[in-house]
């Protein structure tokens, strides 16, 4: 997996950063369940570390340019969590 060359410079679609996290999120899923049944595999420890801060970059650069994701992660000094439409406005 790698990180698409276009996260470090200009922004980038909403509908890409969206899609970078949920394969990240997948890699991620998926290699926890293999450390749970190999937990001293080193090249999966690195690939996990590798993964978390792909997802980590894509999850940060997303709220920067678009608007928190998650709740804890309101930037700046007002509270803009409710600034996007709500799921039944289409705002999914």
């Amino acid at each position: 997996m790698n990180m698409n060359p276009s996260m470090q410079g200009a922004p980038i679609s909403k509908q890409a950063l969206i899609n970078q996290i949920n394969e990240s999120c997948f890699a991620l899923d998926d290699v926890i369940l293999f450390l749970d049944t190999h937990p001293n595999d080193a090249a999966a420890m690195d690939y996990y570390r590798n993964v978390v801060a792909l997802k980590r970059q894509a999850m940060d650069l997303y709220q920067r340019q678009y608007g928190p994701l998650v709740i804890d992660s309101v930037y700046g000094n007002r509270w803009d969590w409710i600034n996007d439409p709500w799921p039944w406005e289409g705002g999914c």
